[in-house]
């Protein structure tokens, strides 16, 4: 019997057979939409250098049969960190960012159309005042589908203090092999607050791609894979290995399902998410959008903080949701 494609790429790079569900059969194949996660090693802020390398990795993953690539998150700088205390170390982080229609960036449109696979491209985006961290994700045809810039920056490290947030979240529809799929993306800290992937969902993502760079513990998988369930979507996400961040890439279905997890070294990993399953159940859940009572939820808007939740930014100023 021939292996799965899911097996034969675990096999290929040196890991597990991945978790989750009986895998399906070719006759499924129609039904079934592949994501690459890009589990990459930078090369630093080198930026030549892991643009090069993502393509290598995209034109291996198309040829694995994926129909989306994703990369970690702001690949093009490999999220490099910069001391705050040092002059000039903040100037020299904006100086390395690059508008969206940057030959660096654009180059995976190129690609895109020529391997037939819509990819997801991370990098940190020239912006007023200040840089943002976004993905683009072009289509299979090489036409941009959307750019979504990181909503919930992490504003208790200076890095992210020092970037303009996202203003909303974005679902598009993306032409894939299988038909039309609802897409949208969050990008790291923005999955560990459930009001992203619920936006995503109430904008009709069915499936959400989520560049990472953080460690992976067991409660952040089990935070994202709930998302998925409480939302009746797929989730994808792709991370950095060791050394820089302890891998585990890792997809879920809108069952709760582990499609596959990666290990901590570098690799391609693929999984097959069933759309046609997906669409099932989202007409039958008592979750996602079914009963929920929104007009009860005024209080989620509200800016008022009681003084225990006060914090302060990466630059030890105090935080206010509303200044960003």
């Amino acid at each position: 019997m021939p292996l799965s494609l899911k097996t034969a790429v675990a096999l290929l790079f040196g890991v597990a057979a991945p978790v989750g569900p009986a895998e399906a059969d070719a006759s499924d194949s129609h039904r079934l939409l592949r994501v690459a996660l890009l589990q990459m090693d930078p090369d630093g802020n080198n930026q030549r250098h892991n643009m090069d390398k993502a393509e290598r990795f995209c034109r291996q993953a198309a040829s694995l049969g994926a129909d989306i690539a994703l990369m970690p998150e702001m690949w093009n700088i490999g999220y490099t960190r910069f001391d705050a205390d040092k002059e000039g170390a903040r100037e020299a982080y904006w100086a390395q960012a690059v508008p969206k229609d940057h030959e660096s960036i654009q180059r995976f449109a190129l690609l895109a159309h020529a391997l037939d696979m819509a990819i997801g491209v991370t990098y940190e985006q020239a912006w007023s005042p200040m840089p943002r961290n976004a993905i683009t994700l072009f289509d299979r045809h090489g036409e941009e589908v959307f750019t979504y810039a990181k909503v919930h920056t992490s504003d208790f490290k200076s890095l992210e203090t020092s970037m303009t947030p996202g203003d909303g979240f974005y679902v598009g529809e993306l032409d894939t092999r299988i038909g039309p799929v609802q897409v949208g993306a969050m990008i790291c800290f923005d999955r560990e607050q459930p009001e992203s992937a619920r936006c995503l969902m109430l904008k009709g993502a069915e499936l959400i791609l989520t560049p990472n760079c953080c460690g992976l513990d067991d409660i952040r998988l089990q935070q994202f894979r709930i998302r998925a369930v409480e939302n009746l979507v797929g989730v994808a996400m792709a991370n950095y290995p060791r050394p820089y961040q302890n891998g585990h890439s890792v997809a879920y279905d809108s069952r709760g399902e582990c499609l596959v997890m990666a290990g901590e070294e570098e690799g391609l990993f693929i999984a097959a998410f069933d759309i046609l399953d997906l669409r099932i159940r989202r007409r039958k859940s008592i979750w996602g959008n079914a009963y929920r009572r929104p007009h009860r939820y005024g209080i989620l808007t509200s800016t008022e903080k009681d003084p225990v939740w006060e914090r302060k930014d990466g630059y030890g100023e105090l935080w206010k949701a509303e200044e960003r």
